[in-house]
């Protein structure tokens, strides 16, 4: 495992550090916390599909931070699109899952050796304590690597 990533991971899973990076660089998400909570219900005493949508985006959000993290060069990072469907109410903690590690790593090596833009389309599943499918979320995501030259 890349050195980098590495960094990552141990940002991503030390409760206090991670919590000031969403702080700082994702206020949204450090204020609504976890899905579930008073902040991200709607009228209906279940998740409003906006918090979904954001722990979706960050199950995947995660895997691509953990390829840019430190990189040289710079990698920028954008989500171009979102498309999600619902299949049951989300009236407990839901917790999202991505597998698509490689689908990350790829597209930052081949942007990072071409000079070119690249996208990925990346499945985030989420489930509830029963591990029934709440919700299943499809990111696109872009990667730029940025140029040395200045």
């Amino acid at each position: 495992m890349d050195n980098n990533v590495s960094d990552f991971i141990k940002l991503a899973t030390h409760p206090l550090k991670f919590r000031l990076y969403l702080l700082s660089k994702l206020p949204a998400a450090f204020f609504s916390g976890v899905p579930f909570k008073w902040l991200t219900q709607n009228p209906f005493h279940s998740t409003y599909f906006a918090s979904l949508s954001m722990a979706a985006e960050m199950s995947t959000g995660a895997l691509a931070l953990a390829q840019i993290y430190k990189r040289n060069p710079p990698v920028s990072m954008l989500v171009v699109k979102v498309e999600s469907e619902y299949f049951k109410k989300a009236n407990s903690k839901t917790y999202f899952t991505c597998n698509d590690g490689k689908l990350f790593y790829n597209a930052v090596e081949e942007s990072i050796a071409t000079g070119e833009g690249r996208t990925i389309r990346a499945k985030s599943i989420g489930v509830n304590d029963k591990s029934e499918v709440v919700a299943e979320f499809y990111i696109t995501w872009s990667f730029k690597a940025k140029s040395n030259l200045k």
